[in-house]
């Protein structure tokens, strides 16, 4: 028999009686809002041991699974080295472990500096530098993440960041990698990342109560924190702050940027003490960035914007010399459905990144040093579906660039590109213990017709050997928010879903970036039920294709992505067998009508303003996934939170679950909360492969109903 869930007599919790706009919403379960109440730990923890309880026959193929992704990882195994300077940069993970270390080694007097280094992949070689050893610093702590880690360009000192709680607020500790003692500076509860300006300062960012990163500050090595500097203040509750460097380290760059809005400023590195400037000032739905390049022996921005079109263009003009956006020389114009991502510059070339036909794509033009700017031309790869793009490039001068390539049936590989000649070199591919074929995988696009008629790209993966002439079990998976794309990419634990007989799809819905920036707009805002139509009208073409049935299918997303599986628990719930919903945006409405709480006001442009336009108000009240639990039949949902998530606040799947067990008929709801985690959920390679191996049991268990 199992554990009764989680009551508190709600005679004894008042209940919360919402008003906007003449609307009145009355929130039963408000209450559990209240992190540091007795009686909220206290119903936290009930709900794990009610999950617990009627979860323990998933416990032998959990733990299967488990062992499953632990026996397929090549546990001691190491990044391929990046040359910075005279040093060698490379990450190691040993056996046993729950985190990496990060290692150096010093350039060899004499060898070539652009031929990857080679090192024994087991015991340490000589000379080597643990420069980081994360698993000392998750000793006495349930949690870690790594904020930041920047090492000076002369090599001696290394900056890094941590958090101990999951709520992404770090600590700062300068390292001297010269006597590998920790200096006197510390900077407390900033955000992540840390930028050099030479070895004398660094630049950093904090939040407001909000936690928006609103503020650039500068700190002088070897002073207290109280006297770092603020250079830049961002007053304006829609717009977050950050800092970087050009890899020419030449300048520093400030961008502040809405969700459709941005600006930048820059100062030379030499003059940090005198200030940024600004370049072209922000206009409401104007985004650009910059980046840095010598053209001809002349200092260059290369920009890349959206003035001519929503697609963005990249355009070019001499620093000190800026003239209108629109007005800049032309180096790849705009064209609709061609999503220009970004550029990277280096001595001799620019690497452009977009996205075409719902793939990724890396462009390179050669800089020559007398005639300038080349043409881009794309880097072919072999694969139809795939995802390639630009890592562990620190070097202004390379002449080869270092690629990353991956697919769904591909183990991800490091590559060398020869910019001179084209010529690729495989340097690693991820190792699948245990034996791995791919030609037993396959993967294609199916792109089936929403009810406006959009067609939308959908992936499938599954075994060669899998009978697709009859329905099978599948997983349903989608994001859709942000104009951030799932690409295709390999996952090792995704192998014992594979070989247990189901389907692996992704819907690439709107309110995602895999079609341009027309996709991304067609799915936020006033037209955000797209993102929930379009997922429902892919289970629909799963279905009646007759791949799947509703008896057999599972349908996951997290963050924004367990928003859209809270409207279409409401909207569908016949269609599907379970529902698992990851860190859950599930009561976004109440969220975006409290400007107080993190991310609130900078998230209007992408969801709406409730708060004051009733339009949107009804909007997102109509959608919401928990003001819309209605008594029907639902699937059943498995919620997964954690409890210092600074993002989507624990609270929203608490309600959720609270409120389905209230209202809805049919399904067994289940809370899963980490008590000492964040938004990305437990730390430590080896917890999370075991809350892997829960989530895939579960889902397995759903449209299989297998147990082991």
């Amino acid at each position: 028999m199992s554990e009764p869930h989680a009551t508190v007599p709600l005679a004894a919790k008042k209940p919360v009686v919402r008003e906007f706009h003449g609307r009145k919403f009355v929130d039963d379960y408000e209450w559990l809002r209240d992190k540091d109440a007795p009686e909220t730990i206290s119903y936290l923890e009930a709900e794990n041991a009610y999950l617990a309880a009627n979860t323990s026959l998933l416990n032998e193929m959990t733990g299967n699974i488990y062992e499953e992704i632990k026996s397929r990882v090549k546990e001691t195994d190491m990044s391929v080295p990046v040359r910075a300077g005279d040093w060698w940069y490379y990450g190691r993970t040993e056996e046993g472990k729950s985190y990496g270390l990060s290692c150096r080694l010093r350039l060899d007097e004499g060898s070539d500096p652009w031929t990857p280094l080679t090192i024994p992949e087991t015991g340490r070689p000589e000379g080597e530098q643990v420069i980081l050893d994360l698993n000392e610093l998750a000793e006495g702590h349930d949690f870690l993440a790594l904020g930041a880690s920047s090492v000076t360009t002369s090599g001696r000192y290394l900056a890094y960041s941590v958090d101990t709680e999951g709520d992404e607020r770090f600590d700062l500790f300068v390292k001297d990698l010269e006597t590998g003692e920790l200096l006197d500076d510390r900077l407390t509860g900033i955000f992540y990342g840390a930028t050099w300006a030479g070895e004398e300062y660094l630049f950093y960012q904090r939040v407001d109560d909000a936690w928006r990163p609103d503020t650039v500050w500068r700190h002088r090595i070897g002073t207290p924190e109280e006297q770092d500097v603020l250079v830049y203040r961002e007053e304006d509750e829609r717009y977050t702050v950050g800092v970087g460097g050009t890899r020419s380290e030449k300048f520093l760059i400030i961008e502040s940027a809405s969700k459709i809005t941005s600006e930048t400023s820059v100062c030379l590195v030499e003059g940090v003490e005198e200030g940024f400037e600004l370049l072209w000032p922000r206009e409401p739905g104007i985004e650009y960035s910059v980046d840095h390049a010598v053209v001809a022996g002349e200092d260059r921005w290369i920009v890349t914007h959206n003035a001519t079109g929503p697609d963005f263009a990249v355009g070019e003009c001499a620093v000190g010399e800026l003239p209108p956006l629109r007005e800049l020389t032309e180096l790849v114009a705009h064209e609709p459905g061609t999503r220009i991502e970004g550029v990277d510059t280096y001595e001799n070339q620019i690497v452009l990144g977009y996205r075409k036909g719902a793939i990724g794509r890396i462009a390179v033009m050669p800089l020559d040093k007398t005639r300038g700017f080349g043409e881009f031309s794309e880097i072919p790869f072999s694969e139809d579906l795939y995802s390639a793009g630009i890592g562990g490039n620190p070097e202004w001068d390379a002449p080869v660039l270092r690629l990353s390539f991956t697919s769904f049936t591909q183990p991800a590989q490091v590559l060398d590109y020869e910019v001179a000649t084209g010529a690729m070199t495989v340097l690693k591919e991820q190792e699948v213990r245990g034996g791995y074929d791919p030609e037993e995988y396959t993967a294609y696009r199916l792109w089936p017709q929403a009810a406006d008629g959009t067609q939308i790209p959908v992936s499938v993966v599954h075994r060669k050997d899998l009978d697709t002439s009859r329905a099978q079990p599948a997983l349903l998976y989608a994001y859709g928010a942000y104009e951030s794309s799932t690409d295709p990419g390999f996952s090792i634990s995704r192998l014992s879903l594979l070989d247990r007989g189901m389907m692996f799809v992704v819907a690439h819905v709107r309110g995602g970036g895999e079609m341009g920036r027309g996709w991304y707009d067609e799915g936020k805002l006033l037209n955000k039920k797209n993102t929930f139509t379009d997922f429902i009208d892919v289970a629909d073409d799963l279905i009646d294709r007759g791949l799947t049935s509703p008896e057999m299918l599972v349908a996951e997303g997290g963050s924004a992505g367990g928003m859209l599986m809270g409207a279409v628990a409401n909207m569908a719930p016949e269609k599907f067998r379970g529902i698992q919903a990851v860190v859950p945006f599930v009561d976004s409405l109440t969220s975006m009508l409290m400007p107080e709480l993190p991310l609130t006001v900078t998230e209007w442009d992408e969801w709406g303003d409730p708060f004051h336009d009733p339009e949107v108000y009804d909007y997102m009240a109509s959608y919401s996934g928990y003001e819309n639990v209605a008594k029907q039949n639902y699937p059943d949902i498995l919620a997964i939170t954690s409890l210092n998530d600074t993002r989507v606040l624990y609270v929203e799947p608490a309600k959720w679950i609270a409120k389905l067990r209230e209202t809805a008929t049919g399904g067994q709801f289940l809370l899963k909360t980490a008590m000492s985690a964040g938004h990305g959920g437990v730390s430590g390679r080896y917890e999370k492969w075991r809350e892997t191996a829960f989530e895939y049991a579960w889902t397995v268990n759903k449209a299989t109903g297998r147990t082991a």
